[in-house]
Parts: structure tokens; C-alpha cells; sequence
């Protein structure tokens, strides 16, 4: 019997201690709790319709090398290329997604962004050059509270015909003119 009432005992003692142990001020809690940061919720931008409001002939006719083909076309973006590989121009639309993580990706593939803005609305403009100086892609993102666009234009190898910040700046305007 004195092993029963010793393991008991010493059960009891073990229950009390894990409780007592779980109990501590409120000053020790704040401090043993794991901190989260919760994504910060932002107001919606505006609504921008298929490929940002701007037809296949007002993309063509900015970027100057004649018609080419509408490659992807949905409710958040468009792509359109001469042929696979070659000279583009893309339209994405991200809803709820920092325009930082855009820039940042700008800048760490050698496309050092600078500030813009467009409407009123800041954002940030890349472009690479080629070996000849000339400038061969451009992209820019517009901010809308918790939303973005983004203009890429991209002459590849071909000699560009227009400067291609001069056509994404001249696309985003339209874009942010046509938005609803």
C-alpha cells in the first residue's frame, strides 16, 4: 500500500507542478508568446477591364514594329509577342500583392527602378540596355493602395523603333485613364 500511496503522491506532486508551472503573470505570458504579423488588409483598387482597357491595335501601334499577335488575353493580364521568343508587350494585373516585391525583383536582376508617377499614383520604372546603349526593355508598375499593374515591353534583339519606357509609360497612362 505505501508504494501505491508514494506513487500517488508523487503523481500529484508532478500534476501540481506542471500546473503551477503553466501559471505565471501576465508579464510572463506577453513575453513567451510567439508574435505573428497578420498581412496588412488595404482597400482595393480600381477595377481595370481585359488587358487593361487598351486594344491589340493601340499596343501596336506604340510599340512600332506592325501587328502582332495577342498571346494570352484573361482578367488579369495579356501578352502580346511577334513570335515566341521575340519582341513583347505584357500586361499584368495584381490584386492584394505589394508592388515592392515588383521593384525589388526589378533591381536585383539590373534593372534599377526609379520612381514614377502615373494619375497620382507612385510607382516605379526598370529598363535594361543593350550593348549599344540603347534601351531594349522597360517595365513599370503603378500602385493602387493594396494593387499594382505592370507594363513590360521588351524589344529582344530586335532594334527598338520607339523607346520602350516612352511606349509602358505611354500604355500605363492609357490604363490608368480607362480604369473604373
Amino acid at each position: 500500500m505505501r508504494t501505491g500511496r508514494a506513487a500517488l503522491a508523487a503523481a500529484g506532486v508532478i500534476v501540481v507542478a506542471a500546473t503551477a508551472a503553466g501559471c505565471g503573470s501576465s508579464d510572463d505570458a506577453a513575453t513567451a508568446a510567439p508574435t505573428s504579423t497578420a498581412p496588412s488588409v488595404t482597400e482595393p483598387g480600381p477595377f481595370f477591364a481585359e488587358c487593361a482597357g487598351v486594344s491589340d491595335d493601340e499596343v501596336a501601334g506604340r510599340f512600332g514594329l506592325g501587328s502582332f499577335e495577342a498571346v494570352t488575353r484573361n482578367s488579369v493580364g495579356c501578352e502580346w509577342e511577334i513570335y515566341v521568343g521575340g519582341p513583347s508587350v505584357s500586361f499584368s494585373w495584381y490584386r492584394g500583392s505589394p508592388i515592392g516585391r515588383e521593384r525589388a525583383g526589378s533591381d536585383l536582376v539590373g534593372r534599377p527602378a526609379a520612381d514614377v508617377e502615373i494619375g497620382g499614383n507612385p510607382g516605379f520604372l526598370g529598363s535594361a540596355e543593350n550593348g549599344d546603349g540603347r534601351t531594349v526593355l522597360c517595365e513599370i508598375g503603378v500602385q493602387f493602395g493594396g494593387d499594382f499593374i505592370h507594363w513590360s515591353v521588351s524589344y529582344g534583339l530586335f532594334a527598338p523603333v520607339a523607346d520602350p519606357c516612352d511606349v509602358a509609360r505611354e500604355l500605363a497612362v492609357l490604363s490608368v485613364e480607362r480604369s473604373r
